[in-house]
């Protein structure tokens, strides 16, 4: 709540419009760690009462991360991806929002099985930041804020840039994505889909004893189109009614 632009649900879905009108109506959206259930839903409220809605929503989780975060918020703050995925995906569902907003999930995607499972999850794309930086070269020496990057990856310092092979680099991040793609492609072909589209939250399993082993779909609760509006459920409601949509 303490950005320079916005400071409530509902300026915050107002600059979105702003931002889209100023760039002649290409897609705007915003990207965040998921906090609390309860303000994103006043996000959902804002976008609701202001009939705008952005064009995108990008989930991290919090084992993502950037080598210019302080430790305590890089291990100690925000929701796994898995869960702030699912609850975005669910809010979005059940305010009649989801058509209107592609979900894109970040935060240690790396592997074409991350990405299966991410679009499994309810993402409609997801982003890989960390794995291309290594394709780039980066070491992790988590001087990305002091401009001193010593492979030339995040700095502006003619000097550092020369570490930085363009034709090579490029070559070599090129080959990472198209190798990851094909990853995800196989394992959906394996899977039998077809689509993105068709892949959900039943054919992720997960394992929680020696016997037993359950599904997604079956773990997590799944909100029907527009269930918020009319009667939240009861797991939700508290949080639905707490959600304002002038405050965070």
């Amino acid at each position: 709540p303490y950005h320079r632009v916005f400071s409530t649900p509902r300026e915050l879905v107002c600059f979105l419009a702003r931002m889209r009108e100023l760039a002649g109506g290409k897609p705007t959206g915003f990207k965040l760690c998921v906090g609390s259930r309860r303000q994103f839903l006043a996000v959902c409220k804002a976008m609701l009462a202001e009939g705008v809605s952005p064009d995108f929503i990008v989930v991290d989780g919090a084992e993502g991360g950037t080598g210019a975060a302080p430790p305590e918020f890089a291990a100690s703050l925000g929701t796994p991806l898995t869960e702030g995925l699912i609850t975005v995906h669910n809010a979005l569902v059940g305010t009649g929002l989801r058509d209107r907003v592609r979900i894109g999930a970040s935060g240690g995607v790396a592997t074409g099985s991350d990405i299966v499972k991410r679009l499994a999850q309810g993402a409609d794309y997801t982003n890989a930041a960390r794995a291309m930086m290594f394709a780039l070269g980066c070491l992790q020496s988590r001087r990305c804020h002091t401009n001193t990057c010593p492979v030339g990856v995040a700095t502006q310092d003619p000097r550092r840039v020369r570490a930085l092979d363009v034709a090579d680099k490029s070559a070599r991040v090129h080959r990472y994505q198209r190798a990851t793609v094909r990853s995800a492609s196989r394992i959906m072909a394996a899977m039998g889909v077809r689509d993105p589209a068709e892949l959900g939250p039943h054919q992720l399993l997960r394992r929680t004893d020696p016997a037993t082993v359950r599904s997604y779909a079956q773990l997590y609760e799944w909100l029907e189109p527009g269930v918020l509006l009319a009667e939240a459920p009861a797991s939700w409601e508290a949080d639905w009614k707490a959600a304002d949509p002038d405050a965070f």
